[in-house]
């Protein structure tokens, strides 16, 4: 025991030499460690003493006020979340909703390339708008399309962070009323480039090369543009998706745009492709899915492969998505299809929401004939006043 404060005693135990302070509180003894020996004086270890005392007396329980202090320090550390954690933390819990396993990896590079050298170690509470322009400036002028997608990430994050508790107040990485009184309009730094796209006069000529084309990525390059589909729809299909003798080719809604279900009807030129597809050995070595165009190593082809074939008939000035531009013009202005038939067949949502609601059905029947006409005028081939059909031309 030690004089001058009551209950104050050095502990002892081998080497170590520790301050203790027995009190009673609320009629249960306890003991309240004071600091080691000799980090902490006699004439401090009195001090801390006499303290507690005061404060029971005052009816306040050192030891809850002392387990108080360190449970609200242990949460204040919790909060504490850098902007790195907290946009791994939101990558990971909205990877279920991207359809395309890439949307994640683009994230993560995006942000590894350009966010996180700037503040990606810094705590997501401090993250301000100099820091976010610190950012998307340099890149706004140069990389635009790029920044635009980068600055709506980091808004993302933030977003989350703030409806998590980590942070607090305005979003800086907002565009609208913010970013937007800084940086010009996109429209104004960069002419937004559409995708490519081949007059529809010069389709048939186009056709009659492509067919000439061996390889699966050709057949699914010309099965793309017949049905006016969609790159990944096209690569992603498999054969339980296709009815050969009901001429559907039912699209999941999970590999659509839209997330809606898509049917396409056959015409005859489609069809044979799909039988020429049939009638080839299946990969050997590959169990997954049955691929329509499979990759020649099995699984499905890759995002290039139908770039790759427009690459070698010498028209890299093309996309295969362009070509459902191609059919859009030529229904607008050629054919005498309705709109919403035509924006039906793209899988397209109608902008007008009244015309949507009276539209609701997939309108099939209409779209059959559309997608005859689409492939026979495919196969139509101008030969100087002439039009002859590409098997005649070939």
């Amino acid at each position: 025991m030690v004089g001058g404060a009551n209950g104050l005693h050095l502990r002892i135990v081998g080497e170590a030499k520790s301050w203790i302070l027995r009190v009673t509180i609320n009629g249960k003894r306890h003991d309240i460690g004071l600091g080691s020996y000799p980090g902490v004086t006699l004439a401090t270890a009195r001090k801390l003493a006499n303290q507690h005392h005061d404060l029971i007396a005052q009816g306040i329980d050192p030891l809850a006020e002392r387990r108080a202090k360190i449970e609200a320090a242990r949460a204040a550390k919790l909060m504490v979340k850098t902007f790195k954690e907290c946009a791994e933390a939101y990558i990971a819990a909205h990877r279920g909703e991207w359809k395309n396993p890439k949307h994640a990896a683009q994230w993560t590079a995006t942000l590894e390339t350009y966010a996180y050298p700037v503040f990606g170690s810094k705590s997501v509470a401090i993250i301000d708008t100099n820091l976010v322009l610190e950012v998307i400036e340099p890149l706004w002028a140069t990389k635009t399309e790029t920044a635009s997608r980068l600055r709506g990430r980091i808004e993302k994050v933030l977003g989350w962070a703030t409806f998590r508790g980590f942070r607090q107040g305005e979003n800086p990485a907002r565009w609208k009323d913010h970013l937007d009184h800084h940086l010009p309009l996109r429209s104004y730094v960069r002419k937004v480039k559409h995708h490519a796209a081949l007059p529809y006069a010069e389709l048939g000529t186009f056709m009659l090369d492509l067919r000439k084309r061996e390889g699966t990525s050709a057949r699914a390059l010309e099965f793309a543009i017949l049905c006016a589909s969609r790159s990944g729809e096209v690569r992603g299909a498999t054969w339980d998706e296709i009815d050969l003798d009901g001429r559907i080719w039912t699209i999941p809604a999970d590999r659509m745009k839209a997330e809606k279900e898509h049917r396409v009807p056959l015409s005859d030129a489609a069809l044979a492709i799909l039988k020429a597809q049939q009638a080839l050995p299946p990969v050997e070595g590959h169990d997954g899915p049955a691929y329509v165009f499979p990759a020649p190593r099995g699984g499905a082809l890759s995002d290039m492969a139908l770039t790759a074939v427009l690459k070698r008939m010498g028209r890299a000035d093309l996309t295969q998505h362009g070509f459902r531009s191609t059919f859009r013009e030529w229904a607008g202005e050629v054919s005498k299809h309705p709109r919403e038939v035509v924006e039906h067949a793209l899988a397209h949502q109608l902008a007008d929401k009244a015309e949507a609601a009276y539209q609701r059905g997939s309108l099939l029947p209409k779209r059959v004939v559309l997608m005859n006409d689409w492939a026979n005028f495919c196969a139509i081939v101008p030969t100087g006043g002439n039009v002859v059909s590409i098997g005649e031309a070939a």
